[in-house]
């Protein structure tokens, strides 16, 4: 799990919201804190995971085409459609993926 935690940690597109309760969760690992740090970081996890719909307002964005250029996140919608069509659910960029491994096996996190 401290390695999944930390895979989210440096992925580019972490919120800083998630990141303060992870790093502070592998900080606590092992100590009295533990338990407290895991519920820090498994509410931030429940609001920081985003959903495909999510995903898709923000590549439709007028944020998306400013930052990635209008050509780019005309692509990136595309194929945020495209996954939703085929029934994803959860937006695949690598800090939501690793947040929802790491949501999903949250008990893990306890001591």
């Amino acid at each position: 799990m401290e390695e999944l935690i930390k895979e989210l940690i440096a992925a580019p597109s972490i919120n800083p919201k998630v990141k303060a309760p992870a790093e502070a969760y592998l900080a606590a690992v092992g100590t009295d804190d533990q338990n407290a740090a895991a519920d820090k970081l498994v509410e931030a996890l429940e609001w920081g995971i985003c959903t495909i719909d999510e995903e898709l307002d923000f590549a439709e964005s007028d944020y998306a085409k400013q930052s990635m250029g209008e050509e780019s996140a005309a692509k990136f919608a595309a194929s945020v459609r495209a996954r939703k069509a085929a029934g994803e659910q959860w937006c695949d960029c690598p800090a939501c993926v690793a947040g929802k491994k790491i949501y999903d096996s949250k008990s893990e996190l306890y001591k």
